[in-house]
């Protein structure tokens, strides 16, 4: 019955989302991305050895860094707050649906609703690729998949724990808002491989690093394609000491997805315990 309830919830959460313009702004986004991208002749250009699709993916995976987040944070933190602001809880005692499958019911159906768009736009780069007769890399393509269900689901949980504690849909979208942006501004491993070069102490500056989402998901990315983090200088030499290459590839999708998942369920907690009215 739980497992019914769940997806009656996911199902309905799903119908009013495809409905809903910001879902329509959203899919235009990301499909206009990889069109850009394809019309832009990307599949055709080489960086650091790589051509083809690989190219395409890297330069997608970057802009999703900055795009994803906030779309997530936004459309995710209206579900329980724009619920509880608009009466609807009232409703909802009164029918037979447990607040367990209500709660991660609309998670589940978010998660789908979320995922869909950003997938389908890969799947049309590998279509136009096998059309084209370009070379086809699944592996990365199945590792960028993962570490984009990590990130999505990462800020999904914390769009949705947000939602819990906040009593109107306008601090919801402040606090989302403002989350955002102290990830954005500590999306910067450059500035720390100075402090590195600076004696500062590494285990310090790795913790710094590492409790940043965004950051994870970047280097997780660009540890894909550039195996020794050429790019970010000295901090490639305390991140691969301390963690490794595959390690740190199992720390980037491990800890999206844990924090993701502590924080969807902290948000039940106070949901439970808290005024639904």
């Amino acid at each position: 019955m739980i497992l019914k309830h769940l997806w009656l919830t996911a199902k309905l959460d799903i119908s009013e989302s495809l409905r809903a313009r910001w879902f329509l702004l959203y899919t235009t986004v990301f499909g206009s991305i990889i069109i850009l991208l394809l019309l832009f002749g990307l599949t055709e250009s080489r960086i650091m050895g790589f051509t083809g699709l690989s190219r395409l993916l890297v330069t997608y995976i970057q802009l999703c860094i900055l795009l994803l987040p906030i779309f997530i944070l936004i459309s995710t933190v209206r579900s329980v707050a724009g619920d509880r602001e608009a009466g609807l809880f009232e409703y909802l005692l009164a029918l037979p649906v447990s607040l367990f499958a209500w709660y991660w019911g609309k998670i589940i159906g978010r998660l789908l609703v979320i995922f869909l768009p950003v997938f389908l736009a890969m799947l049309v780069a590998a279509g136009w690729s096998w059309w084209r007769h370009i070379d086809i890399p699944w592996n990365l393509f199945i590792l960028y998949t993962g570490l984009l269900i990590a990130l999505a689901w990462c800020f999904l949980g914390i769009g949705i724990l947000i939602s819990s504690t906040a009593h109107s849909v306008d601090t919801a979208q402040g606090t989302a808002f403002a989350i955002w942006l102290l990830f954005l501004l500590l999306l910067d491993l450059i500035l720390l491989g100075f402090m590195v070069r600076a004696q500062f102490s590494p285990t310090a500056l790795i913790l710094i690093a590492l409790i940043n989402p965004l950051q994870t998901f970047r280097t997780g990315s660009m540890l894909l394609f550039d195996p020794q983090l050429i790019l970010l200088g000295p901090t490639a030499y305390v991140i691969l000491d301390h963690f490794g290459h595959t390690g740190y590839l199992i720390w980037s999708f491990a800890y999206p997805l844990t924090l993701g998942t502590g924080c969807a369920i902290f948000g039940y907690w106070l949901f439970r315990r808290g005024d639904l009215a």
